[in-house]
């Protein structure tokens, strides 16, 4: 919930706790007048100056000070200190002029009452307030002394109560400004401490690492969404109302925790709080110098992985940058000597076709080599008009030429004369080479020779799709879902790059590369093609 800043308003509502004793102080000093009245004779040392009109003030005033002090709560505070307080000055100056005996003691409590109206009123009438009162006061003695005669008080009397209005009404006044400013300042604060907070619980919340803070009993007091998630819960944060023991939830964490406060020392090795849950390392700081709970870090061990993943692939590119340059020049010395070769008339007609093919694979590798520099340097496809079936063909003829087949079988089908696919051909030979390769190696019945064969067909909105097919046993669901991973691989001399590069070729022709399990029995990898008139559509 946002969180607002204090209002005036706001800071004189946090004053309502000083209007409730004010009002009941005047419910003190009503009742205090009428035991006057109405007590026992000699609670008065001498006889009112005016018996009804000192019976009627002392009556008046405990029914406004009653009801006042019903409506305290519920009314405007300014409004309801402003009302009483001249209901003070009022009745209290009216009484003293009718009692001048108790005209002192009346006097002193009036300035209380003075005070605390200031404190809760604004400058001007606080002001006007102390001035009333003065004025009041003066006013009554100069009624009493001149009109009424036998007034036994001085002039001096009057006076010093006029300053002591005036004086404690400026001095709480101050004090109440103070106490709103300080209040709204505070208000103000608390709203902005209140944002952080709910801010900072918001980043640890999301935070993909999972944060538990663990007491001294080994109880959850607080976790975010993704520790609960790692423990194998529904992923809702553990609050202060929901304390669960870490030994229930992960008896392992649990166990690293106590060898951690028992030693001081981590155990690093990856470990699963949880089935079907990644691994994660926990690292424990303690919340506080010298406190039993326990800040704990759940790193799950997959994005470090994949961090490290990443920065291994850049510095490949780069590494394979470099070496793509440095091949180019030996191949480029390799096909110059084949060419001088061809030239020469020593060179029987049968060893020509071995040239022929040494020439052919030069410029293959000298393709593939382009090709990782593409990669490397992120460069577009160079994508032409490529027929499908012909270039299926094509392909089988120049496989079996440079790899010897013997006993394994390598052939195209297609339910279609012609299929034309926009792609760039040098790159799609090097990915259905390397799919060819994997599946004359890895496709095959134990004792059996391998069946490979390249399928040619359009889809149902005529799509061009190549299929590389084979009868092997296929491919396990935990490996397929990992398969175009980098440096993934089940081979024990393999790189776990071929699948890898193969898909970002096909992605560079705006091609997708896919495994797909045949239900029959063997493995399939799906290359959709761009159609011809794709750059047309974009």
């Amino acid at each position: 919930m946002p969180h607002r800043a204090a209002t005036p308003s706001d800071a004189d509502a946090a004053l309502g706790r000083e209007l409730y004793f004010l009002t009941l102080f005047r419910l003190l000093e009503a009742a205090l007048l009428a035991l006057l009245m109405f007590g026992p004779a000699n609670l008065l040392s001498a006889e009112p100056r005016h018996p009804t009109l000192a019976a009627g003030v002392a009556l008046a005033y405990l029914f406004a000070a009653t009801l006042l002090f019903t409506l305290g709560r519920g009314s405007d505070l300014q409004r309801q200190a402003l009302v009483g307080v001249l209901v003070d000055l009022a009745l209290a100056l009216t009484a003293i002029h009718a009692i001048p005996s108790a005209g002192t003691g009346i006097s002193l409590m009036l300035v209380f009452n003075v005070a605390a109206a200031s404190l809760l009123l604004p400058t001007r009438l606080a002001m006007a307030v102390a001035a009333l009162s003065a004025i009041g006061v003066i006013g009554e003695f100069a009624i009493s002394h001149y009109v009424d005669t036998g007034d036994p008080r001085r002039f001096g009397e009057p006076v010093m109560f006029a300053l002591a209005f005036a004086g404690s009404a400026t001095l709480t006044q101050a004090l109440g400004r103070q106490m709103r400013e300080s209040y709204e300042l505070a208000s103000a604060r608390g709203a902005d401490v209140a944002q952080l907070s709910e801010l900072n619980e918001l980043i640890i919340r999301r935070l993909p690492t999972g944060v538990l803070v663990v007491d001294g009993q080994d109880r959850l007091r607080l976790a975010n969404e993704a520790g609960m998630l790692l423990l194998g819960d529904d992923g809702d944060p553990v609050g202060e109302q929901h304390h669960r023991n870490l030994a229930i939830a992960s008896p392992a964490l649990a166990k690293r925790l106590a060898d951690w406060r028992a030693t001081g020392r981590s155990d690093n090795t990856p470990m699963q709080l949880s089935a079907g849950m990644p691994e994660v390392v926990p690292r424990f700081n303690r919340l506080l110098a010298g406190s039993e709970q326990v800040l704990v870090f759940l790193d799950d061990t997959s994005l470090l992985s994949r961090h490290a993943e990443s920065l291994t692939l850049a510095t490949l590119g780069r590494f394979s940058a470099s070496l793509a340059h440095e091949i180019r020049n030996p191949l480029a010395a390799i096909n110059y000597a084949v060419q001088l070769l061809e030239e020469s008339t020593d060179i029987a007609a049968a060893d020509r076709r071995l040239l022929e093919i040494i020439h052919q694979q030069g410029n293959r590798m000298n393709g593939i080599v382009e090709n990782v520099l593409g990669l490397a340097r992120r460069e577009p496809a160079k994508a032409e008009l490529v027929e499908l079936v012909g270039f299926a063909k094509r392909f089988i003829e120049d496989y079996a030429a440079s790899h010897p087949l013997e006993n394994d079988t390598l052939r195209a089908t297609s339910a279609r004369p012609t299929l034309n696919a926009l792609v760039d051909p040098r790159q799609l030979h090097q990915v259905v080479t390397a799919l060819v390769h994997n599946a004359l190696l890895y496709g095959r019945m134990p004792g059996q020779p391998a069946r490979v064969t390249l399928q040619v067909y359009a889809d149902e909105v005529d799509t061009p799709v190549l299929e590389i097919l084979d009868r092997g046993p296929g491919i396990p669901d935990s490996v397929a879902s990992q398969l175009f991973r980098p440096f993934f691989t089940t081979s024990g001399h393999g790189t776990g790059l071929g699948l890898y590069i193969a898909r970002e070729l096909c992605r560079a022709n705006q091609a997708t590369l896919e495994y797909v399990p045949v239900p029959a029995g063997g493995g399939c990898f799906r290359i959709r093609l761009a159609m011809p008139n794709a750059l047309l559509r974009r």
